[in-house]
């Protein structure tokens, strides 16, 4: 699977293809079309490619998976290489997929939207709403997901996981593709609530909030650029920290990021909130981190907030900060907990949230930014990733 990637990506959309894609089995090729390996995609993060895709032009992919993101695709739009790359896959009637943005600004201006001689399907196509008016009306359609014979199209950021999982069952089949979506926890929690609260106390301060993210290698990539992401898009003042002695770390699922700081530097500023992202050995790593252990017992002492998402909540529970708390997790490590609370995909009690996992990742992050600046603006930064959140 090719997955190309330029300047403005959109960095959520990139890591769930990457994440949900390399679960499945498939052997996924980063690549850039900038003159540079190191990409800064939407919200700041930055991720660093395996090859240019210049050395991906004679290669043949089962899947060419294009991701959206402002001027992200616009920079995949100008690259004639990759669009070379993407023409030979059409007419050759093997998969490509496009999302958000993508499919109106890169694939259209290709033509490949057209119906040709090699078609045999009509060209039915979605893309991010604000973009929907750029798709001729006989070809666009509103769904999250719309698959046309051998190209598949999807919404934004909010529907990336139906995305991947729809190419996961093109390229592997259905069984394939339910083992991967239970293994994500995507279908484990639907009938239970979305989010459950516990002594209820105000999160507001009178500045923009400051959010650490700690990272270390083997971190959950989809859980921390969901974070960084969609607390980015709340005007969030985030900084991600390795615990490693490089900025740079390889996530769970062999994506590459660069933080903003090491963990040294970081412990320099004070936090309003402090979020662990998961991901097994990740999860230990940041235990181990001296600095970071130090950060989170003054962030309890001091009565602010933290929280941790899928394997990292029994960190917290390891040093002794979900003590009379509520709390859930990934099911591999609640069992440990006092006071667990198995099923709601988020659970906030005070000043300590902590969700499930994978699934759950854009529940908790818009969690946060409910707590932090209050519903409206919650929901209106998961209309913009086309998230159905609730009115209430």
């Amino acid at each position: 699977v090719l997955v190309p990637i330029g300047y403005g990506s959109e960095a959520m959309e990139v890591v769930i293809l990457i994440g949900v894609l390399r679960r499945a089995g498939a052997i996924v090729t980063v690549a850039s079309v900038e003159p540079q390996l190191e990409v800064e995609a939407s919200g700041g993060t930055r991720l660093v490619a395996d090859t240019f895709v210049s050395a991906c032009s004679d290669e043949i992919f089962d899947l060419v998976a294009l991701p959206g993101g402002m001027p992200g695709s616009a920079r995949l739009r100008d690259c004639k290489i990759l669009q070379n790359i993407v023409s030979k896959q059409a007419e050759e009637k093997r998969l490509y997929g496009a999302i958000c943005a993508a499919p109106a600004v890169t694939l259209l201006p290709w033509g490949l939207l057209k119906r040709k001689q090699w078609c045999s399907f009509s060209c039915k196509t979605t893309c991010h709403p604000a973009f929907m008016d750029k798709l001729p009306n006989f070809w666009a359609v509103k769904t999250n997901l719309q698959v046309s014979g051998m190209m598949t199209t999807s919404r934004g950021p909010g529907t990336s996981f139906e995305f991947s999982i729809s190419l996961v069952e093109q390229l592997f089949g259905e069984s394939v593709a339910k083992e991967i979506g239970q293994l994500l926890l995507l279908k484990a929690d639907d009938s239970n609530p979305q989010r459950e609260e516990f002594n209820e106390v105000e999160w507001s301060v009178d500045h923009i909030p400051h959010v650490l993210i700690p990272v270390a290698s083997g971190s959950e990539e989809i859980e921390v650029i969901t974070l960084v992401d969609i607390l980015r898009r709340a005007k969030v003042d985030v900084v991600v920290a390795s615990v490693e002695r490089s900025k740079r770390i390889l996530a769970a699922r062999g994506t590459k990021i660069v933080a903003d700081k090491l963990i040294s530097h970081a412990a320099e500023s004070v936090y309003d909130l402090i979020i662990l992202p998961g991901g097994t050995v990740g999860a230990e790593r940041l235990h181990k981190s001296k600095v970071l252990k130090k950060l989170l017992k003054e962030q309890e002492s001091a009565g602010r907030m933290y929280g941790a998402i899928c394997s990292s909540p029994a960190i917290l529970h390891r040093q002794g900060l979900l003590k009379d708390k509520r709390a859930t997790g990934h099911p591999s490590v609640i069992s440990k907990f006092n006071n667990k609370v198995d099923g709601s995909r988020v659970v906030v009690d005070g000043k300590v949230i902590t969700s499930r996992g994978l699934a759950s990742a854009i529940d908790f992050a818009l969690a946060i930014v409910s707590k932090l600046y209050g519903h409206a603006r919650a929901r209106s930064v998961a209309e913009g990733i086309v998230f159905e959140y609730p009115r209430k």
